[in-house]
């Protein structure tokens, strides 16, 4: 009998096509052909490419059917998802100073098949994929950019015992301290002796997976250092108009420490390798490539939900380890501490169902919850407690929010304008840069005014002394 010799013709015709399959095909094919006939093979061939799964336990075209479905597998993941109809209502608050592409993001967000609720607060502005200022509840899935790059970007408040007159009076003092414990920027940390510690470097998460253990030393260098862009550290001071009982703080002015800033490095990094891993998992249109999701029943999900929450932890690490050199340093002592962060996705309780809310730049403000809202390096900013509006999903806005983007206010305020904003206002600015002037940001006062149902103001902070990166440098 003449030897038979299967090509890629012979498969081609049965309905194969290039790819992994198609060689495992030609490499069994060629091995039964002096034992069968052409005919036999033929039809084997046919029947393990319509039905693979008869085939996964078949001891000579297992491999075959593996292949098979392993690449209908690729073939799903890569399927573009559909969107669903733009028709879900979602709450807006200050509506009229919102931008139209933070309004083009969130009407998108709301299409993706998991979203379930959605909200846009007053500070809100155009970003990547969901838009700073929007909130989302979305089924059993977190979308990294949902969460924003800087995760666990948060404010923290220590309110102490000192009146206001002292900051006057020692303001060098206080200058002093503040370049001493702070550093901003990019990249920037600690060395050496000058390295903080906090327990959060212990925590096991470190070790389970390979992205964790790369940075773990730089989570260590950068502790208690601050990123770029709009993060801060300042000194201010907080008038509680009338007394907090449950603050314990009473009617008063005292001299207060406000600081802004997230997870640095480590954030960043896992905020991007995820975000990749979500792409290429969740094919999504392209105008919607950046709200890629993970579901929560992955893999992936759950790694990514782990490093989210050690970031989120990490972030406040930093924020205490500044509080802590900084009390220690002007000798005062702390009559109340607020903390909130405003780049998260939380499991909370919706209408009776457990969903993941993610914050991206919104504040949680559930009934009784405080909260720090900002102004900008001039404006004042609100310690607040929150009211439990459901239709904001419990949430306000993270500040005033931009109204010029950073390129738009390098190009339109001049170093003079800034200078006298900053000297009308009695503030002192250490770094800081024309593209987080004043003037790029909305008026705080409306912006607080359009939210009025959603958080209680307790006391008004108004900044003093601010620190900022000075290279023009940014994580959030």
């Amino acid at each position: 009998m003449k030897p038979i010799n299967f090509t890629g013709k012979d498969l081609l015709f049965l309905g194969y096509k290039e790819g992994k399959a198609l060689g495992v095909a030609l490499e069994i094919a060629n091995m039964l052909a002096g034992t069968e006939k052409k005919q036999s093979i033929l039809t084997s061939l046919s029947r393990v490419r319509k039905k693979p799964d008869d085939y996964l336990n078949d001891p000579v075209w297992q491999p075959l059917a593996q292949a098979f479905v392993e690449a209908a597998q690729e073939a799903a993941a890569k399927a573009v998802i559909s969107l669903k109809e733009p028709d879900q209502p979602y709450a807006i608050f200050g509506k009229e100073a919102i931008e139209e592409g933070a309004l083009t993001q969130m009407n998108i967000a709301m299409q993706l098949p998991v979203s379930v609720a959605g909200a846009l607060m007053p500070d809100a502005h155009q970003g990547y994929g969901l838009p700073i200022g929007g909130v989302l509840a979305t089924r059993n899935a977190v979308i990294p950019y949902g969460v924003g790059v800087d995760i666990g970007c948060r404010m923290a408040l220590t309110v102490f015992d000192i009146p206001e007159e002292h900051f006057f009076e020692h303001r060098s003092l206080y200058k002093r301290e503040l370049i001493a414990h702070t550093a901003f920027g990019a990249g920037n940390g600690f060395t050496g002796k000058d390295r903080a510690y906090h327990q959060v470097l212990d925590r096991k998460e470190f070790e389970l997976t390979k992205l964790l253990r790369e940075l773990k030393e730089k989570a260590f260098a950068q502790l208690g250092s601050s990123g770029g862009g709009n993060h801060f550290v300042e000194w201010g001071i907080i008038d509680f108009s009338e007394t907090d009982a449950a603050l314990g703080v009473e009617k008063g002015r005292y001299l207060a420490l406000l600081t802004h800033s997230g997870s640095r490095g480590l954030g960043a990094a896992i905020a991007g390798y995820y975000t990749r891993v979500a792409k290429d998992l969740c094919k999504l249109p392209a105008h919607a490539a950046n709200l890629a999701y993970l579901d929560l029943d992955t893999e992936a999900g759950q790694e990514y939900w782990m490093a989210m929450n050690l970031a989120g932890d990490y972030a406040s690490a930093c924020h205490e380890v500044i509080h802590r050199k900084l009390t220690k340093a002007i000798g005062g002592t702390v009559l109340a501490r607020v903390e909130n962060h405003h780049n998260f996705a939380w499991e909370e309780l919706l209408d009776g169902e457990e969903l993941i809310v993610h914050r991206k730049g919104a504040t949680p403000a559930g009934a009784g919850v405080m909260g720090i809202i900002p102004g900008s390096m001039t404006a004042p900013g609100f310690l607040v407690r929150g009211r439990g509006e459901a239709s904001s999903l419990n949430s306000a806005s993270h500040g005033a929010g931009r109204q010029m983007s950073r390129t738009q206010a390098i190009k339109n305020v001049s170093k003079h304008q800034l200078r006298e904003f900053l000297q009308q206002a009695g503030v002192s600015l250490i770094g800081g840069g024309l593209d987080e002037a004043p003037m790029a940001y909305k008026d705080i006062h409306q912006v607080m005014a359009a939210q009025q149902d959603l958080v209680d103001v307790v006391a008004r902070f108004v900044p003093k002394m601010v620190r900022m990166a000075d290279d023009g440098s940014r994580e959030d």
